[in-house]
């Protein structure tokens, strides 16, 4: 589906926040290198969306791969208000959108690594850039995500020639959750999801060196959040960029 009316934009309840400042530090190795970022835009309100949920939930069992869904609200005013979107969620696919030089957004859509997009259903193409992906080499920034004493450490690796400047995010995750919906395109349907995104946290800026953040674990303790995910994302004059690197929390 395409984006036919602008959402409003309703203020923050998810607030992009500054967590606690960055001191340098050593990258210990990452167990399981992650290779492909995979963000699903999709909507309960959009009768198409359903299977691409399910094939992102194939994919989240892959290794290599931190998948991610993204539910935005431009879909709510067909009769059926999204159970987990967000304002802040539809706002991100439109500054990728912006970023690629389209005009429109639309569900079900995946965007990869922050870079490459494509629709959400296209089973083909998605398994062609994901087998592509993980027979390439690792995202090139190290990053290790841990809990100590009630604390989330985050540690990023250095670059001796980083490809530019980019933002920290501490990303609170739901894993797994089937809603049952009542109105709208998908009455009467159960969707599943996987790694359902309940917010977006700035934690800081990298630039090449290696750095070391710490966020209080209540700062993931959001929207029945889980679990949690990190990114390292080149950031395009305010707009999202390419990701550089990732780590997956507990559970994922």
């Amino acid at each position: 589906m395409s984006d036919a009316t602008r959402p409003r934009r309703r203020g923050a309840a998810l607030l992009a926040c500054l967590l606690p400042a960055l001191i340098a530090g050593c990258l210990p190795a990452s167990a399981e290198p992650l290779r492909a970022v995979l963000e699903l835009y999709t909507s309960q309100g959009c009768a198409v969306c359903p299977p691409a949920d399910h094939l992102l939930g194939d994919l989240a069992r892959r290794p290599g791969i931190l998948a991610l869904t993204f539910p935005v609200t431009y879909w709510d005013y067909l009769g059926w208000k999204d159970t987990f979107g967000h304002s802040l969620f539809t706002e991100r696919q439109r500054a990728y959108a912006t970023a690629h030089g389209e005009v429109r957004i639309y569900t079900p859509e995946l965007v990869i690594n922050g870079g490459a997009a494509l629709a959400g259903g296209n089973r083909s193409g998605i398994e062609k850039i994901v087998q592509d992906t993980r027979a390439g080499s690792a995202l090139r920034v190290p990053v290790r995500a841990e809990e100590q004493g009630g604390r989330i450490v985050v540690e990023i690796g250095a670059d001796p020639e980083p490809p530019g400047r980019a933002d920290v995010w501490l990303v609170p995750l739901l894993r797994s959750r089937a809603v049952t919906v009542d109105r709208g395109e998908n009455k009467g349907r159960v969707v599943a999801y996987v790694n359902v995104v309940r917010g977006l946290y700035r934690l800081g800026a990298w630039s090449g060196q290696a750095v070391r953040f710490e966020a209080p674990r209540s700062a993931v303790e959001v929207g029945e959040a889980d679990s949690y995910a990190v990114l390292v994302q080149g950031a395009l004059g305010g707009r999202p960029g390419r990701i550089w690197g990732a780590a997956k929390g507990p559970g994922l």
